[in-house]
């Protein structure tokens, strides 16, 4: 597994980074900062997915609700 501050990552936080990578690469593709920004911001499947991705890390896959 991956190691950050050598704290193990499990699959949630792995996805993420990837995600976050992913992310990082569109932005910078069309030369942007933030999604904000980009004329696909409420139809980017890519975000929704990045959104969904920090859901599950906070949550490690458990449905409902949970505090931040």
């Amino acid at each position: 597994m991956q190691s950050i501050n050598s704290k193990e990552l499990d699959k949630f936080e792995i996805y993420l980074v990837e995600m976050i990578a992913k992310l990082q690469n569109c932005q910078q593709t069309k030369n942007l900062k933030s999604c904000s920004k980009c004329e696909l911001y409420f139809s980017c499947e890519l975000r929704s997915d990045y959104v969904k991705a920090v859901y599950n890390s906070m949550s490690k896959g458990d449905t409902g609700g949970f505090e931040f």
